[in-house]
């Protein structure tokens, strides 16, 4: 049983952030506590059992995925701060995705993890943009993504300067959009540039038992360094005093305390746990940041602010400034089938980013779902090896969702839309996968169903309106109004698996392992 009451760290989330900051910290012999509401670690990027499988709950694919022996990118300054040998994550690459855009994905571009074969899709199917796609490649590759000194600025404009086909940049921008932001319609060109690299440039890869692996490996790092976590143990209030977190109540009342704390649930969510003689109630104000605020790089020393780091006062300041929650929530259909997805003729596309419109249309939908654009993901067509197969067939679909739509229906209209919208993202999806000789081998093959909806996002991961990528709004210091409680995870910034667990050890890098005066 735990008894400690004091540590010099406590992590309030056991996602991917929260798990990798409390690697990182014990490494260097902190006493660290990981407090969870919910009994399985994960986060956004969790598992849950049903009916005797496990179903893996956001992943469709580990993004910032490179071969071994290449340096100084993302995953390798992840595996090499957290002392992982990249094995034991046991990746598999994707076999091939696509871009599909038409009522019927008449227009396509192929991509996998090798960045010529994107290169060439665009020069077949745009062949009057290829000059002007690698103009902007060439931008990206050399944008410093993490300099404090960049100015903000819209991705649809710097994209506009380089491609003229709206058609072309609406399918740069779907995959982009849905494995990363936050904003609607368009995103600061510094998320573009780091989601374009995480996709295009690096590419996607998946461990076969999925997400299972990833968190066993955190979990038995973290076990290894000495760390506490305390499971089903949720924190229900940050007791502010004196510009500090001096007590963190939980959930069955008691109450521990802690030199730091870092925060993963998110910054609206973290400042409505604030009580005490500090607090002023503003109505639920939080940070709005923005690309000056501060980013942090992530060295084999630690992380570092770079030149014109604004002072802690005017983060602070930024932090009592008025934000909203965010408006981007999802819903995701889950099949399992009795045969592989290859014996329908599935057996090529690893992901499938569809939309059938006019123009892409990424916001929050007016109806419960739009199904007009989505993500189909199979996660049987990653490249497992000769002979090894996933026992069942799995195809996901997500699209965009309206979270107030789902959060207030009744238990049986709430099951009633779930059975309705399934079959309508269903027949959307498979306009975009190659035909079936039998037009019902679909629904004779499934075994076993399951989807998740905004309300769903909120009861397990609390964040508010079903957000999967927290508010539009980022704070890439991690700070908050307190001087020692920061965030990490979904609105610091870093996105994706890879970029989660970057987030984590860069505050606890910057913020405790180099605190400055």
């Amino acid at each position: 049983m735990n008894t400690r009451t004091h540590y010099d760290v406590a992590i309030i989330g056991a996602g991917m952030s929260g798990l990798a900051a409390g690697i990182r910290l014990a490494h260097f012999g902190k006493k660290v506590c990981i407090f969870e509401r919910h009994n399985a670690p994960g986060g956004l990027n969790s598992f849950y059992s049903r009916g005797g499988r496990k179903f893996d709950v956001g992943l469709h694919a580990m993004t910032n995925f490179v071969r071994p022996g290449v340096k100084g990118t993302p995953l390798t300054k992840l595996l090499r701060q957290l002392r992982i040998d990249r094995a034991e994550f046991a990746l598999c690459e994707q076999k091939r995705s696509r871009i599909a855009f038409g009522p019927c994905g008449e227009t396509t571009l192929a991509f996998s993890n090798e960045f010529a074969l994107f290169e060439s899709e665009v020069a077949r199917a745009f062949p009057a943009q290829i000059d002007g796609f690698r103009r902007l490649v060439a931008v990206v590759r050399q944008y410093d993504d993490v300099s404090l000194d960049a100015t903000a600025e819209s991705a649809r404009a710097v994209v506009r300067t380089h491609v003229t086909d709206p058609l072309l940049e609406d399918m740069l921008f779907c995959p982009v959009m849905y494995y990363g932001s936050a904003t609607e319609h368009d995103l600061e060109f510094g998320q573009f540039v780091i989601m374009f690299k995480a996709l295009f440039l690096e590419g996607f890869a998946r461990p076969f038992e999925g997400v299972r692996t990833v968190i066993r490996v955190l979990l038995e790092k973290y076990r290894a360094a000495g760390g506490e976590r305390r499971m089903k143990c949720g924190v229900a209030r940050i007791v502010a005093n004196q510009g500090r977190a001096s007590a963190l109540v939980l959930d069955d009342g008691s109450e521990v305390t802690a030199d730091h704390v870092l925060s993963s649930i998110g910054a609206l969510e973290t400042e409505r746990l604030l009580v005490g003689p500090d607090v002023v109630d503003d109505g639920g104000a939080v940070p709005p940041g923005n690309a000056a605020e501060g980013e942090w790089r992530v060295r084999a020393g630690g992380s570092e602010p770079s030149a014109g780091t604004p002072s802690r006062q005017s983060a602070i300041s930024n932090f009592n400034s008025q934000a909203a929650p965010g408006r981007l929530s999802f819903v995701e259909t889950i099949s399992i089938l009795d045969r592989q997805p290859a014996a329908l003729g599935w057996g090529d596309d690893t992901i499938v980013f569809f939309n059938d419109s006019v123009r892409f249309d990424y916001a929050r939908p007016e109806a419960d779902v739009d199904p007009r654009s989505g993500v189909i993901c199979i996660p049987n067509n990653f490249q497992y090896g000769p002979g090894r197969e996933l026992p069942e067939g799995i195809v996901r679909v997500t699209c965009l969702a309206n979270y107030e739509r789902w959060a207030h229906l009744p238990e049986g209209e709430y099951q009633t839309a779930k059975q309705r919208w399934f079959g309508i993202i269903q027949r959307s999806a498979r306009r975009f996968l190659p035909p079936l000789e039998q037009p019902d081998a679909f629904e004779r093959a499934t075994v076993a169903t399951d989807m998740f909806t905004p309300r769903t996002i909120t009861k397990f991961t609390g964040h508010i309106g079903g957000a999967i990528y927290g508010a539009a709004a980022k704070h890439r210091q991690g700070r908050t109004r307190l001087e020692n409680l920061y965030l990490c995870g979904t609105d610091q910034g870093f996105l994706g698996i890879v970029g989660a667990m970057l987030s984590g050890i860069s505050m606890a890098n910057y913020h405790i392992l180099q605190k400055r005066s």
